[in-house]
């Protein structure tokens, strides 16, 4: 049974404007029941925010999340033929990012094969935990409301030894490991095989929350009534 949009039952915006390239996001908003259509404007994250730290990570992805969703929204607002081009009159923009926190840590997507092994190696013996910021943005009142979530992965220990055996299989299968924060596929089937537990949900490792999303638009439309 496919569930009612929650967005048209608030009667915000609709369709969805979803500022994320991200394959599980998508995958999560059609979950949710979500319609949406893609408006992807790539900024400079490596300009933005203090990796130095995990102590920083909500700061971080809080930063990373809110500058995608006001640079969606400005071009929104400057470009007419984009404007034409989405339904409607004023849109809600959902923009997002997350990021790998281990220990004192913060471990972002991996640049090459050799760092995403070695981040993987790592998990069997130091449980990653996921920290994801959301942000919406109304336009054209450009109101906002942003909120996040973490969960933590638990592998089992076998894992360490197996770590370049498993990256090896994924990319074998075409998996995009090094557009992952941290190179973690949770939802792939050859990782779950390593997989203990998860404190936390899987929706929000995967780099959406749906209690979160839920939650803000109902924040959205209080702030907007």
């Amino acid at each position: 049974m496919v569930e009612s949009d929650p967005v048209i039952d608030l009667e915000l915006p609709s369709p969805l404007i979803l500022g994320s390239g991200s394959f599980t996001r998508k995958l999560i908003l059609k979950e949710m029941g979500i319609n949406f259509d893609l408006l992807v404007m790539p900024i400079n994250e490596k300009a933005i925010g203090d990796r130095s730290s995990s102590k920083n990570v909500v700061e971080l992805v809080s930063l990373l999340a809110k500058a995608k969703g006001d640079h969606v929204a400005e071009t929104i607002a400057s470009d007419a033929k984009i404007r034409e081009s989405l339904k409607g009159e004023e849109w809600v923009v959902l923009t997002a990012d997350q990021v790998v926190v281990q220990g004192d840590s913060i471990l972002e997507k991996p640049e090459s094969i050799v760092e995403a092994k070695s981040m993987v190696q790592s998990y069997g013996s130091n449980a990653p935990k996921t920290v994801g910021a959301c942000v919406l943005t109304h336009i054209p009142s450009m109101t906002q409301v942003s909120g996040y979530d973490s969960a933590q992965i638990n592998f089992n220990e076998s894992l360490s030894e197996n770590s370049d055996d498993l990256v090896d299989r994924l990319l074998s299968d075409n998996a995009p490991i090094l557009s992952c924060a941290g190179g973690l596929m949770i939802e792939h089937p050859f990782v779950r095989e390593y997989i203990s537990s998860i404190d936390g949900t899987e929706d929000s490792v995967m780099g959406l929350s749906k209690d979160l999303v839920l939650k803000l638009l109902k924040e959205l439309k209080q702030k907007l009534n």
